[in-house]
């Protein structure tokens, strides 16, 4: 049984995010992402005005008169969730942590992608591969993922990208689409992500909060490192302090977006701290404008 509260919580994700695809997203997915390629349907004869190219020789010698190839879009895709839920990601200074971010991210595109008939798998890492749920189609397994995101506890507190990114290419052997959301605290994820971006199609969801661009002038304030434990003292009244801590924060941001493009990697960027569907509405019309 699934107790009252998640079932609660679960339902309101899923009411949310259906509207959002419904009403904003509507064809703009299916549009973005497209199938694995073109596969044969039928033969049909001749009519004027179609593509020489396509006549099939054989039926046309045997029956006498020209038939052509006729090909649909095989449009079933495989979309794969690459999740961090490391101890970075519980932080959060308004409403929601940054891991409740990525599992209401995560329904809003599964529900965009069973709505049009495409597979959905999930991964969580932290520095070790935490869990794997294989692609399957149909609204029950996509709760099923939105169930085991809310109620995940992870076992260890780091992170390592590269381990998540080099899981991923040993389990999935077919292009699919994978969207690997993280606050991108760990280093040293280069190295996998070049082979597998080349080999799929990979977004990279980056998900901040607020403090961590901006600190407020709050006075002396004891912050701690959720992956390493270490603690330092920071003077927030210094403006000297909070400038350099914000430009610190858009260095990172700058080569993260900067590493991305070298290798076709698409970027959305989300803030726990603003509505996170004009950011996913431009990164669709950005594609579609590409395409």
């Amino acid at each position: 049984m699934i107790p009252k509260e998640l079932a609660k919580k679960i339902r309101y994700l899923q009411i949310r995010t259906r509207k959002t695809v419904n009403h904003v997203l509507a064809g703009q997915y299916e549009s973005v992402f497209k199938g694995r390629g073109m596969e044969f349907d039928e033969v049909r004869e001749y009519q004027p005005g179609d593509d020489i190219r396509t006549i099939d020789w054989n039926v046309t010698a045997r029956v006498g008169h020209p038939y052509v190839k006729r090909y649909v879009e095989e449009r079933e895709l495989t979309v794969i969730f690459l999740v961090d839920l490391s101890a970075s990601g519980a932080f959060g200074s308004v409403k929601q942590t940054k891991n409740e971010m990525a599992a209401e991210l995560c329904a809003l595109l599964a529900f965009a992608a069973i709505k049009n008939n495409d597979k959905v798998g999930l991964i969580v890492f932290t520095d070790t591969v935490e869990m794997f749920i294989p692609p399957k189609k149909g609204t029950r397994h996509v709760l099923r993922v939105i169930r085991e995101l809310l109620v995940f506890q992870p076992q260890q507190v780091q992170t390592d990208i590269g381990l998540g990114l080099e899981y991923l290419a040993r389990v999935t052997t077919k292009r699919s689409v994978i969207f690997l959301l993280s606050d991108f605290q760990g280093e040293g994820f280069e190295k996998p992500m070049r082979p597998l971006a080349r080999r799929h199609d990979l977004i990279a969801v980056t998900i901040t909060d607020p403090r961590e661009v901006r600190l407020p002038n709050v006075g002396l304030l004891e912050l701690e490192d959720a992956e390493t434990g270490q603690i330092i003292l920071v003077d927030t009244a210094s403006a000297k302090v909070r400038r350099r801590y914000e430009q610190l924060g858009g260095q990172r941001s700058r080569q993260l977006q900067e590493l991305f493009r070298s290798m076709g990697v698409d970027q959305i960027s989300i803030s726990t701290g603003r509505d996170y569907v004009p950011d996913l509405v431009r990164f669709f019309l950005a594609r579609e404008r590409r395409r």
